[in-house]
């Protein structure tokens, strides 16, 4: 397999591409995955939805492919030949009506390098040496945040996910499942400091803060950011709980948004336009509104609200800055 992939690599000048997955996601591995792509100009990406990813500064970044089944076709449409490491072939997530399930484009040759439970940071170095690439290859690593003035005024969704990634302390675990609001993030956390980054991979919504929950126990020395959606969040609020009975070094960040964007969208992928009112109640959190911080301090959890940039940032600096459960209802 190494020898056909390393060929196949060479007669794709450009227009290969690798996702990598698991074990490979971490940063020993990425770093010979990046060796591969400076080396042989191979494009490399993460999953859709992503389980662990080892990013920041000084680490190689994969771009992720996007969940919208367009722009994921879009982002695979010049790539000829995708090599697979511990992934799969990326699909759409759900049959949308006149939209294809495969999101690579007909003609492109999918190889798979290593598979789940195989040695993937071995498969790799197996390939870079096929390819006659030396260890001391240069990779391309993420370095300085770029050139962006601090947003003020308002509180959005992109102005959290700056402020998160430029504020975020070293080693840092951040769980994610703020759905639609936080997608700018994952792209500014190759700026950050280097940290874990986790997702949930199911497609099922809740995960967010037992995820949380769980790395904060595994990992009691580390600062866990949690960023939470709020229709998400109240699947499993209960968890908040266990985060004040177990003092728990979670920051919780809830994006107050008061309605299941996703699943807005969702209707609009399989082609409903207008819904009705009583269709519209099931998927909004605005009758009555969700009060985020007196759910959390009714669990013992310290919380406050932002609604402008300028208190948004005052509250993560002081959140970062001690230890404990803390949660931040970022109204948008």
């Amino acid at each position: 397999a190494v020898r056909k992939i390393a060929a196949a690599i060479r007669a794709a000048p450009g227009r290969a591409g690798m996702i990598v997955r698991g074990k490979a996601a971490r940063a020993d591995a990425l770093a010979i995955a990046g060796q591969i792509s400076t080396g042989s100009d191979v494009r490399l990406f993460g999953e859709v939805l992503i389980a662990r990813m080892q990013r920041g500064r000084g680490r190689v970044a994969p771009t992720r492919i996007p969940y919208p089944v367009d722009a994921a076709m879009a982002v695979l449409s010049d790539v000829d030949v995708l090599i697979l490491v511990g992934a799969k072939e990326p699909v759409a997530f759900f049959a949308y009506p006149g939209k294809p399930g495969r999101l690579v484009r007909e003609g492109c040759e999918v190889l798979t390098l290593a598979a789940h439970g195989d040695d993937l940071h071995a498969a790799l170095e197996a390939l870079r040496d096929e390819l006659g690439i030396k260890p001391s290859q240069h990779k391309v690593l993420a370095a300085a945040f770029p050139d962006e003035a601090t947003p003020n005024g308002k509180l959005t969704e992109d102005a959290v996910a700056l402020s998160v990634a430029r504020k975020l302390p070293a080693d840092a675990i951040v769980c994610d499942e703020a759905v639609t609001s936080a997608r700018r993030f994952f792209a500014l956390s190759a700026f950050a400091a280097p940290h874990d980054y986790m997702m949930g991979t199911g497609g099922s919504i809740g995960g967010g803060i037992p995820m949380a929950t769980g790395a904060a126990i595994a990992c009691p020395d580390r600062k866990v950011v949690n960023l939470e959606a709020d229709g998400s969040g109240m699947y499993t609020v209960q968890g908040l709980w266990t985060q004040a009975r177990e003092k728990l070094d979670v920051v919780t960040i809830v994006f107050s948004n008061r309605t299941y964007a996703i699943l807005h969208g969702e209707m609009k992928n399989v082609g409903v336009g207008a819904i009705g009112e009583n269709a519209r109640r099931m998927l909004d959190l605005d009758h009555p509104s969700l009060d985020w911080v007196s759910l959390a301090k009714g669990m013992g959890v310290e919380a406050a609200r932002a609604d402008t940039c300028e208190r948004f940032d005052a509250l993560l600096d002081s959140a970062l800055s001690r230890r404990g459960p803390f949660l931040i209802e970022a109204v948008l």
